[in-house]
Order: structure tokens, then C-alpha cells, then sequence
């Protein structure tokens, strides 16, 4: 493994730990808003990453993708909540929910726009050698936050789509669709994967992105 390849290892894991540690913060700290404190007595609204990492979800399975060149699909601890405790429980979940995936969006926006000021700006020229360094790490935030927020909204279980999905739902319709189990919500995900759906929908998602990025007019 030359340096190069770990150099670009450790950013990309540190990027997507980062966004993980985000996305689930935001979800704990949600809960506390619209009315239940449990993630908050668990230690969970802080972006310290350790409290939120699940050694398979958040280093194994991303770790196994990056170096096979697979498609990247990790998770960390789940926030647990109460929903008795939410002030509105429909809208409490739906916002709990949401909030993972918005954190995404604007942890990518804090990344395309730190990447533009840093690196299409005066600044750029004052930044020398660092300049590839940065580039790395902007392109690797604004992509790994895209993937972070459209997959989860997949209204599959246990994504967080799916209990906003749910709770849109008539309630003769959400009854048995939240009795569906995490494992064969799985595995639809990784028949999605596999007919190539979950890339197609990032994809052009990405290349609009990509383009604000380069876009200097």
C-alpha cells in the first residue's frame, strides 16, 4: 500500500466518519427539540464520533468497500427516542428523521462553498501545496454527503425515508408497513444496488453538484 493510496484512505475515512457523526447528531438533537431528551441522557447530541460508531456499520463495512472498490454502504448507532414523549408524534418522527439526511445536504453546501473560496478565490494562490490536499478533502465531503442524503431517504427500512414515508401513510397502510423488518429492508437495498436504481438516482444528483463546483462565472 503506497503512501498515495493511504493518504487517500484516511481522508476519505475521516470525511465519512465526519458526516456520519453529523448526520446522527442531528438526529439526536432533533429529538430533544420536538420533545424527548433520551438521546441527550445517552450522550448522543455531540459531534464527537466515538459515541455514534458502530465497529461493523462505521469501520468494517465502509473500510471493505473502499478497498475493494465496492459500493459504500455503512451506518452508525441508531439514535434511540421515545416517540410517548414527542410533543406531535407524527411530526416528531418525521423531523427526527428528516434531520439526518438535511444535515447532509448542508454539510455538502458547507463543503462546496469552503471549496470554492478556498480553492477559485485570491486565496488559492496562498495556499501552495495544499491545494491538492484541499481539493481532496472538499470533493470526498460533497460527495459523501450527497450519497449520505438520498440513500437515506429511501423509503426502504431502516432507512430514514421510510419512517418519514410511514408516518405520510394512512394509518391501515403504516400499521403493516412499519412491521416490516430491517433485514428485508436490506436486502431490498442490496437488490437496488445491484439492478444498478440507487447509483441512477445519485448520479445525475452528483453531476449537478459537480458542476456548481467547477462552475466559475
Amino acid at each position: 500500500m503506497d503512501g498515495s493510496y493511504l493518504g487517500n484512505l484516511i481522508i476519505w475515512f475521516v470525511v465519512f466518519l465526519l458526516s456520519l457523526t453529523v448526520h446522527e447528531c442531528a438526529h439526536a438533537w432533533t429529538a430533544e427539540r420536538v420533545g424527548d431528551p433520551t438521546a441527550r441522557y445517552l450522550g448522543r447530541v455531540t459531534l464527537n464520533p466515538i459515541p455514534h460508531i458502530d465497529p461493523i456499520g462505521t469501520i468494517l463495512f465502509p473500510l471493505i468497500a473502499y478497498t475493494t472498490g465496492a459500493w459504500l454502504f455503512g451506518w452508525a448507532k441508531p439514535v434511540p427516542y421515545n416517540p410517548l414523549n414527542l410533543r406531535d408524534r407524527k411530526w416528531g418522527e418525521i423531523l427526527i428523521a428528516a434531520a439526518g439526511p438535511l444535515s447532509n445536504v448542508l454539510l455538502g453546501a458547507i463543503f462546496l462553498i469552503l471549496g470554492k473560496i478556498l480553492l477559485q478565490t485570491s486565496l488559492a494562490s496562498s495556499l501552495g501545496d495544499m491545494t491538492k490536499s484541499i481539493d481532496a478533502v472538499v470533493q470526498r465531503g460533497i460527495f459523501l454527503n450527497i450519497i449520505l442524503a438520498v440513500f437515506n431517504l429511501i423509503p426502504v427500512p431502516p432507512l430514514d425515508g421510510s419512517k418519514i414515508l410511514m408516518n405520510l401513510l394512512p394509518d391501515s397502510i403504516a400499521e403493516p408497513y412499519s412491521q416490516i423488518p430491517d433485514w428485508s429492508g436490506f436486502i431490498v437495498l442490496i437488490l437496488l444496488m445491484q439492478v444498478g436504481f440507487i447509483e441512477a438516482l445519485i448520479t445525475p444528483i452528483q453531476h449537478f453538484v459537480w458542476y456548481l463546483y467547477l462552475y466559475n462565472g
